[in-house]
C-alpha cells in the first residue's frame, strides 16, 4: 500500500530523523573527551532538537552558506523549496578557529551536557545587518530577534547533526508529541484535515473563537503552544499550559483537539515566522494553519495583517499547507458574542478587544479580566500565577 495516503507529506517529501541509534550514540559517547566542543545556547539547542525530530524537515542540520544566503534573500532553499527563516549555529571567531571542516564537533546543551554531534562541513562569515533587515524587516537592536543576531558569533558552523537521545520534557512529558507521533494520532483519529494553531500567549476568547471557526471546516485542531525560549515578559510556559488544559476541559469537544508542545524558540520575525510556523506544522501533519493578526509579531514592527499577505508571495500549493486567515476577533456588545468586522455590525466603541498584552497589564494591576475577555477559570489561573488576590 502506498504511503502517500497517510495524511499530508512533510515539507520536502520525507520526515527527517536525526536521533542517534543506540550504536551510534555509544560511538559518539566513546569520543566524548576527544571531540572539540561547542556549547549551544537555548535557541540553538531547541533548533538541534527540532531538526532531529523532523520538525524542520527537510533540514538535516545547520544551514550551509548557499542555503543560508538564499533563505535570507529569497525565502527559499537552494533546491527551490520555500523556507523563510535561517537556521544556523553561530559561534565566535575563537571557537570557530580550531574547528576543522570534515570533522565531528561535540555539541553541549546550555548546562554543558553532551547532547549532540555536528558533522562540520563548512564554516562561513555572514552579514548580520543583511540578515536582520531581510528576515526581521528592521535592524533596530531593540527588536528581540535582531538582538539575538547582533549578539551571536560572527561565524556560522554548518553540517548535518545527530541528537544523542530524545529526552522526555521535564515539565510536560505527556504533551511532548513529536511529528512521527502526531501524524500517527491524526491517522488513528481518522482526521483527514487538521488545523494547527501557534501560540505563545495564554488562550483567550478571541483565540477560542477563531479556533472554533476553523474547527467548523476541518476534522481536528492541533493546539501547538511554543515552549522554547520566549521574551522575558511573556507568560511562563507552565502557566500557559494550565490555561490550555482548563480550556480543553471545559470549552472544547474532547475528541476534536490534541494539545502538544512545540519545542521551538520564538524569533519574533512576524510575517517570515508565520511562513516558518506553517511549514513546521505541516511537518507535524497539519493540512491547515491559522494565521491571525500580527502573527509572531512584536511591538509595532509589522503591519496588522502583513503575516497574512506574505502567504500570497507563494504560488498556491507551493507551501503545501493552507493558511486560514482570520481578522482580529473581539466581543461584540451588539450581538453579545464573539465576532470580527466581517460578521459584526458594531462600531469600534461597541467592541471589547482582547490582547495578550492587555491581559498582562490588567493582571499586573491586580485586576481580573472581564468574562468577555477571558473565560473565568482561565482568568483565575492567570491571577493565581501572577499572585494577584482575587476579589471575592
Amino acid at each position: 500500500m502506498s504511503h502517500t495516503t497517510d495524511g499530508i507529506a512533510p515539507h520536502g517529501g520525507h520526515l527527517i530523523n536525526r536521533i542517534a541509534t543506540a550504536q551510534e550514540k555509544a560511538e559518539f559517547l566513546a569520543q566524548a573527551d576527544v571531540l572539540p566542543r561547542v556549547q549551544l545556547d537555548e535557541r540553538s539547542y531547541s533548533d538541534l532538537v527540532m531538526i532531529a525530530i523532523g520538525g524542520f524537515s527537510p533540514l538535516n542540520g545547520f544551514m550551509q552558506q548557499a542555503d543560508y544566503e538564499q533563505v535570507v534573500t529569497d525565502m527559499r532553499l537552494v533546491n527551490g523549496l520555500p523556507w523563510s527563516i535561517p537556521v544556523t549555529l553561530s559561534v565566535s571567531e575563537e571557537v570557530a578557529e580550531p574547528l576543522k571542516e570534515g570533522n565531528w564537533v561535540r555539541l553541549d546543551d546550555p548546562d554543558g551536557r553532551f547532547v549532540g554531534v555536528l558533522e562540520l562541513t563548512q564554516k562561513y562569515r555572514y552579514n548580520k545587518a543583511h540578515e536582520a533587515i531581510n528576515v526581521y524587516r528592521t535592524d533596530d537592536i531593540k527588536h528581540p530577534g535582531v538582538q539575538v543576531v547582533y549578539n551571536q558569533g560572527a561565524i556560522n558552523l554548518a553540517g548535518p547533526i545527530w541528537l544523542l537521545q530524545r529526552d522526555a520534557h521535564p515539565y510536560f512529558p505527556k504533551y511532548q508529541i513529536d511529528p512521527v507521533e502526531s501524524r500517527k494520532l491524526f491517522k488513528e483519529k481518522g482526521w483527514k484535515t487538521v488545523v494547527g494553531f501557534q501560540t505563545r500567549n495564554p488562550i483567550h476568547r478571541a483565540h477560542e473563537y477563531i479556533q472554533k471557526c476553523a474547527l467548523e471546516v476541518v476534522d481536528g485542531l492541533f493546539l501547538h503552544p511554543l515552549v522554547g525560549a520566549t521574551k522575558e515578559d511573556d507568560i511562563p510556559a507552565d502557566v500557559r499550559m494550565r490555561c490550555y488544559e482548563i480550556m480543553l476541559e471545559h470549552y472544547f469537544p474532547k475528541d476534536r483537539v490534541i494539545l502538544a508542545i512545540n519545542p521551538s524558540s520564538m524569533r519574533y520575525a512576524g510575517p517570515r515566522e508565520a511562513i516558518f510556523h506553517a511549514l513546521v506544522r505541516k511537518n507535524y501533519g497539519c493540512t491547515h494553519f491559522i494565521v491571525g493578526r500580527d502573527h509572531a509579531g512584536v511591538g509595532d514592527y509589522y503591519g496588522t495583517y502583513d503575516a497574512q499577505y506574505i502567504f500570497d508571495e507563494f504560488e498556491p500549493g507551493e507551501l503545501g499547507i493552507v493558511p486560514m486567515k482570520f481578522e482580529h476577533a473581539f466581543y461584540c456588545t451588539v450581538t453579545q458574542g464573539m465576532a470580527t468586522t466581517k460578521t459584526s455590525p458594531s462600531k469600534p466603541e461597541q467592541r471589547i478587544h482582547l490582547s495578550g498584552t492587555k491581559v498582562r497589564e490588567l493582571l499586573r494591576k491586580g485586576e481580573l479580566p472581564p468574562p468577555e475577555f477571558s473565560r473565568p477559570e482561565v482568568a483565575a489561573e492567570l491571577a493565581k500565577a501572577m499572585r494577584v488576590p482575587v476579589e471575592a
